[in-house]
């Protein structure tokens, strides 16, 4: 059954029996051995779904972003695992390719929240995290555009939107970072430049988890240069590349909303100068946006 073609009403039926029935039998079912954690608008939909088709992994059940260790953590790990295949699903793979299944999914807000690093190194501590970076003025008019749509943004003038968000965040990261049961909408949705300071999240997520155990790709290599890209995930992921590859597509994406404009681009790219400088550490090289 796919889930993705039934009306609302039936899929929220479907999706609460199933997390009932998960949580029933959680203690026979599988922990991710790693996350996509980011960033929002970067690609993490096809890179999920390219990861999923691989023959030893098994995606999170209806959902590929859980959303447990952001908005959801009070609800508990039982409730986590529920999301996640069982165990003996694992056991047949593992039977079939000789090698451990593996599970995961994809909760782009997990590389921004104040407390979600530290939540995955105490619930996963051998868990690895992968996370995607695109050229973080494009990133930002996309988010944009994405979030104008899904109507979580009012503000339909993106230079207008980027003027409202400092007072929009104004505290709420400090908030987040000290109340684990404060949410924040403009946090989640309305971030647009400061979701582009990579190299600071990434640290944030280093201390906690250690950056040996985060692999960094830039989303623009990914859709120019797939199968090398996704040899090197598997590779940091140790899943065998020796198996059928995926088919490489690109989802998720939305018609560009226009021009943006000239101006506000070059004031944005001047923003991003420090920061990419810092991410150039993390890639080891000039991030391919400002290599033009």
């Amino acid at each position: 059954m796919d889930v993705r073609n039934l009306p609302a009403p039936v899929k929220r039926v479907v999706h609460l029996g199933s997390r009932s029935i998960g949580r029933l039998t959680a203690e026979n079912r599988m922990l991710p051995s790693f996350l996509i954690c980011g960033g929002q608008r970067c690609g993490t939909t096809s890179l999920y779904r390219a990861l999923a088709a691989h023959p030893v992994v098994l995606k999170a059940v209806l959902h590929k972003g859980v959303h447990y260790f952001d908005t959801d953590y009070h609800r508990g790990l039982d409730w986590y695992r529920a999301h996640f295949p069982l165990l003996r699903s694992a056991e047949k793979i593992a039977e079939r390719y000789g090698v451990p299944a593996r599970t995961f999914e994809s909760s782009p807000y997990y590389m921004y929240h104040p407390q979600a690093a530290a939540r995955i190194a105490r619930d996963l501590p051998y868990a690895r995290l992968v996370v995607l970076v695109r050229d973080p003025v494009e990133r930002a008019y996309s988010q944009h555009h994405h979030e104008v749509a899904r109507a979580f943004e009012s503000e339909r003038d993106f230079g207008a939107a980027l003027a409202l968000e400092p007072a929009r965040l104004h505290r709420q990261e400090e908030r987040l970072a000290i109340d684990p049961s404060y949410y924040s909408f403009a946090h989640q949705h309305h971030a647009y430049r400061a979701r582009g300071e990579y190299a600071r999240y990434l640290s944030v997520m280093a201390q906690h988890v250690g950056r040996e155990r985060i692999h960094v790709v830039e989303s623009e290599r990914f859709f120019t240069e797939p199968e090398p890209v996704y040899d090197e995930i598997c590779a940091f992921l140790g899943l065998p590349t020796d198996l059928e590859r995926p088919a490489f597509e690109q989802h998720n994406a939305r018609p560009r909303a226009g021009d943006m404009d000239p101006g506000l681009r070059r004031d944005l790219r001047a923003y991003y100068q420090s920061h990419d400088e810092a991410l150039a550490g993390w890639l080891g090289r000039t991030p391919i946006w400002r290599r033009a």
